[in-house]
């Protein structure tokens, strides 16, 4: 439904960007001359990368659809910005010639100019930017009397989002970084694809490479909302949640890549030193439901006397989950809200956006993951593989 709704929001952002850059390109005079002679042709060019997005999203599978796919989400990143920029520069121009009492017309026809230039700018450093992962760290010590003095050192993967905009040298970085921390356990906490497994080139290779991920009790994980294949607009589903399936060649991918999936299971690792517990989505279940157990029947048979450690993709329910005996969650999902100002505004619709915090007695670890979803660009964030040092106290 929000797919659909974005949509629509989308056509008629495009449409006021577009008659707003006309007339940018109309008033300045540098452009004057080239401005009319070429209108139909910019409209027309216009048009099309505009409209790649939606073909993207709606064509039947097929190579045509995977290249609109990849096209539209480098479209979406830098109209994201440009777009922006033209309408705050519309608006500052109009406010500064009401002030100064001068023409409208001539000084906006800066606007098109600064606005695609910064826009470009911007676009290309996050798109470099979001290829170069890097280690984040945290000291954590849990109380419990069982594995006092004993440490436990994991390392936390979430969001790959392996598809059509995916780089396999970001996906050996990941694994180099990973495999250097010399981790007990690995976990992944969900959305190893971005809701399409045949969009994703040479996924052999992919898989090969985080085959070569080594921990001491193994690598671990569970599948996020986009784990499912459907049809996605700027990173939205456009598919009804019936039609949200986990398709064999995922499930053939991570058992290739050497990951155990947890599907509202748990598993001791270390010799008994502490449970793992791995939850199944609660937005899409991979059987075109979000049908998961609940903290209570999750964790009713786990033993409290040992660390339990809760792995799910979306850091939500923390409450019930402490409230059930977990110590800490590990998640991922909010990308740290991937491009400014995203990540000023993830803190207002989660208890915990990113990073580590205390809640309701529980720690919960949240990482802004290795990849993207939609525009293949970080922007005020970090692509992460996170370090998590554990003292049991």
């Amino acid at each position: 439904m929000f797919g659909k709704f974005f949509l629509i929001l989308y056509i008629l952002v495009q449409i006021l960007v577009s008659v707003l850059t006309e007339k940018s390109i109309s008033s300045s005079r540098k452009f004057s001359g080239i401005g009319k002679k070429s209108r139909a042709v910019r409209i027309v060019i216009y048009a099309a990368l505009a409209a790649v997005p939606a073909l993207g999203a709606f064509l039947p599978k097929s190579p045509f659809k995977f290249f609109c796919m990849k096209a539209g989400n480098i479209w979406l990143g830098f109209f994201m910005f440009y777009g922006s920029f033209v309408l705050l520069l519309t608006i500052a121009y109009w406010i500064i010639a009401k002030v100064r009492k001068e023409d409208f017309k001539a000084s906006h026809g800066r606007a098109f100019q600064i606005a695609f230039a910064a826009a470009l700018v911007i676009f290309v450093a996050g798109l470099i930017h979001a290829q170069q992962p890097k280690l984040v760290t945290y000291d954590i010590e849990l109380a419990n009397e069982a594995a006092r003095g004993r440490n436990l050192k994991i390392v936390l993967l979430a969001d790959l989002h392996l598809s059509v905009n995916s780089d396999i040298k970001a996906t050996e970085k990941m694994v180099e970084l990973a495999n250097g921390c010399d981790p007990d356990v690995i976990v992944i906490a969900g959305d190893v694809f971005t809701s399409n497994y045949d969009g994703l080139k040479d996924p052999e290779k992919y898989s090969a490479a985080m085959s070569k991920m080594h921990a001491k009790y193994g690598v671990y994980a569970v599948c996020g909302n986009h784990d499912v294949d459907e049809n996605l607009f700027g990173g939205f589903s456009v598919s009804p949640l019936s039609e949200a399936f986990r398709i064999p060649e995922m499930d053939k991918f991570f058992d290739d890549s050497g990951f155990n999936v947890l599907y509202d299971e748990s598993v001791e690792l270390g010799d008994g030193l502490f449970t793992l517990v791995g939850r199944v989505d609660g937005e899409k279940a991979g059987d075109g439901t979000a049908n998961r157990l609940s903290p209570q029947e999750l964790l009713k048979d786990t033993d409290k006397t040992k660390p339990v450690i809760v792995l799910q993709h979306e850091p939500i329910e923390f409450e019930g989950l402490a409230k059930s005996g977990a110590d800490m969650v590990l998640c991922g999902h909010t990308h740290n809200g991937q491009i400014f100002p995203g990540n000023i505004v993830v803190p207002f619709f989660n208890e915990n956006g990113y990073g580590v915090k205390d809640l309701y007695g529980m720690k919960t670890v949240v990482t802004a993951g290795v990849g993207y979803y939609g525009p293949p660009m970080r922007f005020g964030t970090d692509s992460e593989v996170t370090l998590i040092n554990v003292t049991f106290k």
